[in-house]
């Protein structure tokens, strides 16, 4: 209205001059003024404005954008023309990330939901190998190793097993430019494979060429009960925290405990992460079902963590220890198979993200923690998904897209968080890249100080053949993922 009154004064002036030139006689043959009409802008996009709107209210660090926070957004028009300023809508979320790719390398968008159901569900279309790419000498040229198998997969009926070397992917030498498009574009390749000696990789002739399915892995890799003198250790490969399987992980802990294992060694050293609820469910399983004990506080960014305290109280930023798994449409609730440990041991890498720095960090004021390995990733915040819901809770038909922004940081009991450069192991030992003994074999390079510290054996340093041979990381397949290092929660009660 304000602008209206201005351009009517301009208006009212020009009149004014125009009567004095012409001898203020009243011209009653002139046309009627048109009317102002004033600029509205065109509705935005749905899809933007849901991304606009999410990212304000939920993101961690929306005080750290300056675009959730301008006032002049508060206009329908301002907002509008914002919106409309970008057509491609991952280019509009990206640009809302608060330092994307070194503070926030983990929120993301889809045009498809079932793309984040099936992550969590850990279903994807895969060869179904886990790899690590190293350099060979001093050139480009690369070679992989294979890590591990998953169960069932087309790897694994092909033959291929944890230590196997491979240089050619359809009889193109792997390099630091074309392993992508060689080993991630190609639904089906050619494997070739290669062998050391003498320091020397080097093809051996055999091959395999496999063809990608669409399957779900199996996080529970390797279980067993290894007799360490006269002590009984439990020792679990566990490399995602998925819900699906929380009640086959339940399952193993009443064989350990029926066993019943003196001390638990946990191998996360391939664990991206996951579900926080169950890294609730197996800290319980380790520490027990001590429910009047924290396990996580949650801190949101300032709007919503005061909401959520005035809806639901400040003890619900507070979860802790468990007695039961929760009831799922396929499963009743079940009891949880408590170790009551006083210590437990972990294997950690680069690749122990998330949820599995959680389940270590959220330990440690309770228990003996012992790691051996390399500092982890060093991730303690958590994401929701996130759709275009209306108040029914049901999602817009004209709007796809799906996110999985940071909402969240999580700390342990003593308020413990922030570890940006990961957890630090207390005994560094590395993977023996050139030498890789199956998983859960007591001399295999991770594992054997462990045991050696539950012996009370020293920890000398153990010399590996890659070491000697000064091979160099270049990436592993797990980095290739788009959700990997991923850690999620269910969304709260939002409501009053």
């Amino acid at each position: 209205m304000q602008i209206k009154r201005s351009i009517l004064v301009i208006v009212g002036c020009l009149a004014l001059v125009s009567s004095i030139f012409l001898g203020c006689k009243k011209d009653t043959t002139a046309a009627a003024p048109k009317p102002i009409i004033p600029v509205v802008i065109k509705d935005t996009s749905i899809v933007n404005r849901f991304i606009y709107t999410s990212l304000r209210d939920y993101y961690l660090w929306n005080a750290q954008v300056p675009s959730l926070n301008n006032t002049k957004y508060n206009n329908k028009d301002s907002l509008n023309a914002y919106l409309n300023s970008y057509a491609d809508p991952q280019k509009f979320f990206a640009s809302l990330l608060y330092q994307q790719n070194t503070v926030d390398k983990w929120s993301f968008l889809v045009n498809d939901p079932n793309t984040i159901s099936n992550w969590i569900q850990g279903i994807s279309e895969t060869m179904g190998y886990d790899f690590m790419l190293s350099y060979i000498g001093t050139s480009t040229n690369v070679f992989g190793f294979v890590r591990y198998v998953f169960k069932g997969s087309p790897a694994e009926k092909a033959g291929i097993k944890r230590g196997d070397l491979f240089m050619k992917v359809n009889d193109t030498q792997l390099t630091a430019t074309n392993y992508q498009s060689l080993l991630f574009n190609n639904i089906t390749y050619k494997l070739s494979f290669a062998s050391l000696a003498n320091n020397v990789i080097s093809l051996n002739g055999k091959s395999v060429t496999m063809t990608a399915v669409t399957m779900q892995e199996n996080p529970i890799l390797v279980d067993t009960v290894l007799n360490v003198g006269n002590l009984k250790v439990g020792y679990l490969m566990y490399n995602a925290f998925n819900a699906g399987f929380d009640i086959q992980l339940n399952n193993v802990f009443k064989k350990f405990k029926d066993a019943p294992i003196n001390k638990l060694v946990l191998d996360l050293r391939y664990n991206g992460g996951g579900s926080v609820q169950s890294a609730k469910y197996l800290a319980s399983m380790i520490y027990g079902t001590k429910t009047t004990s924290p396990f996580l506080k949650s801190q949101y960014n300032s709007g919503l963590q005061a909401y959520l305290t005035s809806v639901n109280g400040a003890a619900s930023l507070i979860e802790n220890f468990i007695a039961n798994i929760d009831s799922t449409t396929t499963t009743p609730v079940a009891a949880i198979n408590a170790l009551n440990l006083t210590d437990v041991y972990f294997i950690t890498s680069d690749n122990t993200a998330s949820a599995s720095e959680l389940l270590i960090n959220g330990l440690k004021p309770y228990m003996t923690v012992f790691s051996v390995g390399s500092n982890t990733a060093g991730k303690y915040v958590a994401s929701w998904t996130l759709q275009d819901w209306d108040a029914n809770g049901n999602v817009n038909p004209k709007d796809k897209y799906a996110m999985q922004p940071i909402v969240v940081k999580i700390a342990n009991a003593n308020g413990i968080s922030d570890f940006i450069n990961g957890l630090s192991p207390d005994y560094a030992a590395t993977e023996d890249i050139a030498n890789l003994l199956p998983l859960g074999d007591r001399n295999e390079t991770l594992l054997k100080p462990i045991l050696n510290k539950i012996q009370g054996f020293p920890l000398a340093a153990i010399s590996t053949k890659a070491a000697a041979m000064g091979l160099k990381k270049l990436t592993d397949s797990q980095a290739q993922k788009v959700f990997s290092q991923q850690m999620y929660m269910a969304r709260p009660n939002l409501k009053k």
